[in-house]
C-alpha cells in the first residue's frame, strides 16, 4: 500500500515537470517550423487528425490525392516530395506537412467526393483545416513543372494557417499574401 506522504509526493513530482516538457502549445515560437512528411492516408480519421495537427502548429497541410496504379501519380511524387524534404521549400515561411491520400484505399469511404477530388493527381492544401479548392491544383503538367510547383508549395506554406480559409480571402487578405487595407479593392 501506498502512504498517503509517499502518493503526495509523486503527485507534486509530477506536476512540477510539466513546465519542462518540450511539446507545448502554449509557446507558438518554440515550435519547429520543419517540413514533416506523414504516413499515406488510408481513413478519413487519418486526414481529421493531421489536418488538427497541422492546424495547431500553424502549418499548412498538402494533401496528394493519389491511387497505387496511377502512373502520373507516381511519376510527380517523387518531385513533390524532392521539393519539401530535400529542398526543404516553405521551411522559411514556417513548414509544410505533406502526406499523400490513397484514393484505391478499401477505408477511404467518400472523402473524395467530401473534397471535391475528381481527378488523379491533385493536390489540395488545407489551412486551418480548410481546404484550399480556388488553389488546388489538377493538371499534371503543372505539377511536373518545378518552378511552378515550388512557387505553389511557397505560397502555401506563407498562408500557414494566418491568411485566408476556405480557398478564399479573409479580412483584405490578397492573393499574393500582401495584407490589404480595410477598403482595399481587388
Amino acid at each position: 500500500m501506498i502512504r498517503p506522504t509517499l502518493l503526495s509526493a509523486i503527485r507534486l513530482n509530477a506536476f512540477s515537470n510539466t513546465s519542462k516538457r518540450a511539446f507545448s502549445l502554449l509557446n507558438p515560437s518554440s515550435r519547429s517550423h520543419t517540413n514533416r512528411i506523414f504516413d499515406p492516408i488510408r481513413q478519413p480519421n487519418d486526414l481529421h487528425t493531421l489536418t488538427l495537427l497541422n492546424a495547431s502548429d500553424n502549418r499548412s497541410l498538402i494533401t496528394f490525392w493519389t491511387a497505387t496504379w496511377c502512373q502520373t501519380c507516381q511519376a510527380i511524387k517523387p518531385l513533390i516530395r524532392q521539393l519539401i524534404e530535400e529542398e526543404k521549400i516553405g521551411e522559411r515561411e514556417g513548414g509544410l506537412g505533406f502526406v499523400e491520400v490513397l484514393m484505391d484505399s478499401t477505408l477511404i469511404e467518400d472523402l473524395p467526393i467530401k473534397y471535391r477530388i475528381s481527378s488523379m493527381p491533385t493536390l489540395l492544401a488545407f489551412s486551418r483545416q480548410e481546404a484550399q479548392f480556388d488553389t488546388r491544383l489538377t493538371r499534371p503538367e503543372e505539377m511536373r513543372n518545378k518552378d511552378f510547383l515550388r512557387e505553389w508549395l511557397v505560397k502555401e506554406a506563407q498562408r500557414g494557417g494566418r491568411m485566408g480559409g476556405g480557398g478564399g480571402s479573409m479580412f483584405g487578405a490578397k492573393e499574393d499574401g500582401e495584407q490589404g487595407k480595410a477598403g482595399d479593392e481587388k
